[in-house]
């Protein structure tokens, strides 16, 4: 099973409806929080026909709506801050926060660790877990304060890979075109 992962939208439509498209062959997606506003909710549930699991970032202001318009979808699952679960036979868990995502890799009690928070993108081995953050489809690293890739992950559950992929951008709007991303820092 194909996987996709993103972090750290931020209302940043235009980049979300690229990842979108260039996510449609995987047949689930994982975000670890800081949707930002409630109407990025529909977008994710329009743009992406199968289930999605949300964790809560702490730029998620408005739970009230997030969680009224999650309602209205059918593939649209609410998380709270964390998510625990089986996906494509593996064992996940998702969060938005790095220093919770490193002690739940070291536990041992999961093959795949999820965050997002920081807007760094890096994917690693911790034991027999696999640590992801998918970086940003913002765009935007707070602390540097300048602008990065927008990146993503898609995990394949059979072959246990990992890809980072940063979106390419159109000059005519969203593209959907996906680009190798290998950077870990």
């Amino acid at each position: 099973m194909r996987i996709a992962i993103l972090s750290d939208i931020h209302d940043h439509v235009w980049n979300l409806a690229d990842a979108l498209i260039g996510v449609q062959n995987t047949k689930t997606m994982v975000v670890c929080g800081d949707l930002c506003s409630p109407f990025i909710v529909a977008q994710l549930a329009e743009g992406f026909s199968n289930p999605i699991h949300i964790v809560f970032g702490n730029n998620d202001g408005d739970l009230y709506r997030i969680t009224n318009i999650a309602g209205r979808y059918d593939n649209v699952s609410l998380q709270g801050e964390f998510y625990q679960g089986e996906l494509g036979g593996k064992r996940f868990a998702v969060n938005h926060y790095n220093n919770i995502a490193l002690p739940l890799a070291d536990s041992g009690a999961y093959d795949v660790v999820c965050y997002g928070h920081n807007h760094i993108f890096k994917i690693e081995s911790r034991g027999d877990a696999l640590l992801i953050n998918p970086g940003t489809i913002m765009g935007y690293e707070p602390v540097g304060r300048k602008n990065i890739p927008p990146t993503l992950v898609i995990y394949d559950t059979e072959s246990g890979a990992a890809e980072g992929y940063y979106l390419v951008k159109g000059a005519q709007g969203a593209t959907g075109k996906l680009m190798p991303y290998e950077r870990n820092t």
